[in-house]
């Protein structure tokens, strides 16, 4: 989804409005191989003005998915990702930042990184997507996530120290500086190694993305050689 479709005023609606059943429904892509493709600058991936360093370690690639657990289109492609990531060479450092478009994504910002720092992302993250767009659960505020957790069988006193911990609080303010710095516009989007953006208008589909963004890595991986 488009930053532009991300607005205050909407976003209650939108909650529910975007875990359409054809979302939620959607079957998972093909896992996505091949070789390398013919790439466009401009056209199929955007290169940063400014490269941003990254602290992956001398001689591996930084994959970087951007996200929002209530949009639709991450929840789609979700799977197709997963997939892909079992598969990666040791040489390529992957990880999730979930955006804040505008305050209201903060929770799930923090929810995104309170899981993670309990070491609880590999029970829930895939949990999270099903809550909202298969129960159709509104977990769109700190209160609602809390009770979900417990549900699940997270200690709720120990989520909520965490979730308020300062350092949660940090890294969300890192991901939505990061977010900025790769120039988000939408979400699923993808960023390599500090230097490249792509995003499934540009690719024309997410899992061309994936296409795109294994090629610049093979595109780095010679330069390195």
């Amino acid at each position: 989804m488009k930053r532009r479709d991300f607005n205050l005023s909407s976003l209650t609606a939108s909650v529910s409005a975007l875990s359409l059943p054809a979302w939620a429904q959607a079957p998972a892509a093909k896992p996505v191989a091949g070789p390398p493709i013919k790439l466009s600058e401009g056209k199929d991936y955007n290169r940063l003005d400014k490269p941003l360093t990254t602290d992956v370690g001398a001689g591996k690639i930084e994959v970087i998915e951007f996200f929002w657990y209530s949009c639709p289109h991450c929840n789609a492609f979700e799977p197709t990702l997963a997939d892909w990531v079992k598969k990666l060479p040791k040489d390529v450092a992957f990880r999730r930042v979930p955006v804040a478009f505008n305050d209201s994504f903060v929770p799930q910002q923090k929810l995104f990184y309170t899981l993670e720092s309990m070491g609880l992302l590999d029970k829930l993250h895939a949990k999270v997507f099903a809550a909202i767009h298969v129960e159709k659960l509104n977990l769109a505020k700190a209160e609602a996530i809390v009770e979900w957790v417990g549900k699940n069988g997270v200690d709720q006193a120990q989520f909520v120290k965490e979730y308020n911990s300062f350092g949660v609080v940090t890294k969300a303010q890192k991901g939505s500086q990061l977010q900025n710095a790769y120039k988000v516009e939408g979400v699923p989007a993808l960023g390599v190694a500090g230097q490249f953006y792509t995003d499934g208008t540009m690719a024309r589909s997410m899992e061309r993305a994936l296409l795109v963004v294994q090629s610049l890595v093979d595109d780095l991986r010679g330069k390195r050689a």
